[in-house]
């Protein structure tokens, strides 16, 4: 998933820490970043059995402000952000007239008028200038990245690891909600979000605490099996729970409705950017449909590969791994709508080899309520 580490690489204010505990550094969305500190496999269950602290801090924010800013955000997201009261969270994709996604993201009501936008960290620029491009509304928006930290507390054992450390009431806090609160007596933005497919929380902060928040979680939790998990097992997680990851199964050419993202897609709201496009794929379908499957062959299915019916190349696999937690090499793909079909026999073409595969339903796993 990421290339070995090269010069010139912008640096989280826990990379010394990373480096320190004996992570596997690697370059990633232009970031060096922790990969894994004592193995993916490991990572990845702890944060399903236990819990995980992940290191996210190259994530881009951005912040829009003012009476225009819920307008403009209207116009460039999917979802309806008039619905979000102060202090709700919400998924969402700024858009592209041609329906696809410039990013995904998530948008967090500070108040009124005043909103707070979590972005992917190799398109933050993109995503700010994209922002700005749009904002005939007259909002103010300003690439705020800078100022925070942000660290990850996933697993099911995050709220009482969490509970230790914050003055925050985490029984009232809901999934998607966030609370201005202390975290290890730092004050900052306390969400109930994350991208494991777990219960969790996200830590946005001064980054000058950073190493007193990263280390204060991480004893707080010992009790508990708080291990540092890093970017390997993060891609691991979302792939089981089958949350997208831009570059693979979002890009410039595939619309939301094609990657199964409808439900972000708020029709009804109004004129944004993309809805036509959209509008008309609803009427008459789309071109290709995101789909998973795990293999039935012994093989892994990696990103890129393609995928074949009947001899014939037929789509191409977004991502592929090992599913550490479900003992099964499972992955992501985009097959035409008419052999997108829940137990629908594939191939995937590994090395020039086709080996036999499954469609499956999504997501892969989903957490025990």
């Amino acid at each position: 998933m990421a290339t070995p580490v090269t010069t010139a690489l912008k640096r989280t204010a826990l990379n010394s820490v990373h480096k320190a505990s004996g992570a596997r550094m690697v370059e990633f969305g232009g970031w060096e970043m922790p990969v894994e500190y004592s193995g993916i496999t490991e990572e990845h269950l702890a944060v399903r059995a236990r819990a995980g602290l992940f290191d996210v801090s190259h994530m881009g924010e951005i912040e829009v402000r003012g009476h225009p800013s819920l307008a403009l955000l209207q116009f460039v997201t999917s979802n309806d952000v008039s619905r979000l009261k102060i202090g709700q969270a919400q998924y969402t994709a700024l858009m592209d007239p041609r329906g696809t996604a410039v990013d995904d993201c998530l948008v967090h009501r500070l108040s009124e008028d005043d909103y707070f936008i979590c972005v992917n960290a190799a398109n933050t620029d993109k995503d700010f200038e994209w922002i700005v491009r749009h904002n005939s509304f007259g909002a103010e928006i300003r690439n705020v990245s800078d100022d925070y930290s942000q660290i990850a507390l996933q697993g099911p054992l995050a709220a009482r690891i969490m509970a230790r450390t914050t003055d925050a009431d985490l029984t009232g806090l809901r999934y998607y909600w966030f609370t201005r609160a202390k975290c290890c007596g730092v004050d900052g933005l306390l969400a109930r979000t994350g991208y494991t497919g777990e219960d969790g929380f996200e830590f946005y902060f001064p980054p000058a605490e950073s190493e007193r928040v990263w280390n204060k979680l991480l004893e707080a939790g010992q009790p508990d099996g708080l291990i540092p998990a890093g970017l390997g097992a993060r891609n691991t997680l979302r792939l089981e729970a089958a949350f997208p990851l831009y570059g693979h199964e979002l890009d410039d050419e595939t619309t939301l409705l094609e990657a199964n993202l409808g439900w972000i897609c708020k029709l009804e709201k109004g004129e944004f950017l993309g809805r036509d496009v959209l509008l008309k794929q609803q009427r008459v379908g789309t071109n290709k449909q995101l789909v998973g499957f795990e293999m039935t062959d012994r093989g892994i299915a990696r990103d890129g590969y393609n995928v074949m019916i009947d001899g014939r190349i037929t789509g191409r696999v977004t991502s592929g791994s090992p599913a550490p937690f479900l003992k099964k090499n499972i992955g992501l793909a985009y097959l035409p709508p008419q052999s997108a079909e829940v137990g629908r026999q594939i191939q995937i073409d590994i090395r020039g080899k086709p080996v036999n595969a499954r469609q499956a339903p999504l997501p892969f796993y989903k957490r025990p309520k």
